[in-house]
């Protein structure tokens, strides 16, 4: 049996894209291993939203290349679109596909010779028009899905490559949503978690409403909870947050990007809104939702971010009720107006400003973790099993450890939380919800 290693680099929409081109090996009779094992084919699904990736890309596509089996390497994703010939000019890889030619990738491995120079298929982004249906769970288990609902943006944020690499915004049909997360439900999976490049736009050339859709996607017999994975926050309206709140099935969790507390930082980042309209955001959601879970994603080290704009931001994000922090540092990425900006960071101001958010997110996640003690909550348990322990999320996005027990396994029990070890709630086993 032929054998696929598969890996993906970046957002929960890239791992759902590399499932779809997992199926399709699948229906190929291949077999899937890790990256690392002997194979015949490696697919990389690439990232570009740091110079990070793009490294890292490099460093997976050349770990490919020693291993056995002399496999035959295929890279695609947002740093494929971008810099094709650059990936090409990596010494063993042998297809280099765009954000178009991904989904198709056995219209072009059976004419590959591996004596050949890398063949490039890559359309120009402002082609891609299509919407590539995707979903995939996480971790391999049973409990949760990824379902990419949207594709693409239309925003000009001064530092994002995506759009360059991803094309204009475009959504799936809520039938055809409709019908992925009945086959979702059917195959077990108890939460789905709807993904995107821009999901809050879903729909909004079609004449449908992210709000339309999670009302249809609710009504699924037997799907337990529905997940946002990130949403910008002048897409996340008051009657958003008022239907998530109102709804069982929805979890009570938010990401929203902030990227600065600075306004003079968002209006040189072209964001689409200020400190005051996010933190107003923040507030709502509060008053409807006292207990939600509230991640935030920050760059630092911005062009123009100086000692003043960084401290504005920290003491925001200080004062700010929010759960936790994604922080990521600013790298210059090609072909966006923020990579000929002046005012650059220096490297260790960079790294100094994401350790102090960094801090400041553990005591925050920390914080929002110890007032989940001695609550009774309800937990999707998965089938991670560790020292005796089980792990699963609450809908709020707090994760929890209870003791393993093999009828608890892609469940949703009761627990009592107890105490944090390790950034974990550990807490006892109260009851089970409703069969698996």
């Amino acid at each position: 049996m032929p054998r696929v290693a598969l890996h993906t680099l970046g957002c929960k929409l890239n791992f759902a894209e590399t499932s779809t081109i997992g199926k399709q090996f699948l229906d190929q009779g291949f077999e899937i291993v890790e990256l690392g094992e002997p194979s015949d084919v490696c697919v990389i699904n690439t990232c570009t939203v740091t110079d990070r990736a793009d490294r890292e890309c490099r460093q997976l596509i050349r770990r490919a290349l020693r291993t056995g089996g002399n496999p035959v390497v295929v890279v695609t994703g947002c740093y494929a679109q971008l810099e094709p010939e650059e990936i090409a000019s990596i010494d063993g890889v042998d297809l280099v596909l765009g954000a178009r030619e991904k989904f198709a990738i056995f219209d072009y491995l059976p004419v590959l010779d591996k004596l050949a120079a890398p063949r490039i298929h890559v359309s120009d982004v402002s082609t891609a028009l299509d919407f590539g249906p995707a979903y995939s769970t996480e971790a391999g288990n049973r409990t949760r899905a990824i379902l990419k609902i949207q594709d693409g943006c239309d925003y000009t944020c001064s530092f994002c490559t995506i759009p360059l690499a991803r094309g204009e915004s475009r959504s799936q049909s809520i039938v055809t949503t409709i019908a992925q997360a009945h086959d979702l439900v059917a195959r077990g999976y108890k939460e789905i978690v709807l993904t995107g490049v821009n999901v809050g736009d879903y729909g909004r050339k079609n004449g449908n409403s992210l709000l339309g859709l999670l009302k249809e996607l609710v009504r699924v017999n037997g799907l337990l909870r529905l997940r946002i994975s990130s949403i910008e926050p002048n897409l996340l309206t008051g009657e958003l947050i008022d239907f998530v709140a109102s709804n069982e099935v929805m979890c009570n969790h938010f990401h929203v990007p902030l990227q600065s507390g600075s306004d003079e930082v968002l209006r040189s980042m072209r964001r689409r809104y200020t400190s005051s309209d996010y933190a107003d955001t923040v507030r709502r959601i509060r008053e409807k939702m006292p207990a939600a879970g509230i991640g935030v994603d920050v760059i630092v080290g911005f062009p123009g971010e100086t000692e003043g704009c960084f401290d504005t931001t920290y003491r925001f994000l200080a004062e700010l009720s929010i759960s936790y922090l994604h922080v990521f540092t600013y790298s210059e990425r090609p072909n966006t107006p923020a990579a000929s900006f002046t005012g650059r960071v220096s490297p260790s101001s960079r790294h100094k400003r994401n350790e102090m958010l960094r801090i400041l997110s553990q005591k925050k996640r920390h914080s929002f973790y110890e007032q989940m003690l001695g609550r009774t909550v309800r937990v999707l348990m998965e089938s991670d099993v560790e020292n005796g322990l089980r792990f699963g999320f609450t809908d709020n996005y707090v994760r929890v450890a209870l003791p393993a027990d093999r009828t608890s396994e892609n469940m949703i029990v009761y627990a009592g939380l107890e105490q944090i070890i390790e950034g974990v709630c550990v807490g006892s086993l109260i009851g089970n919800e409703q069969p698996a």
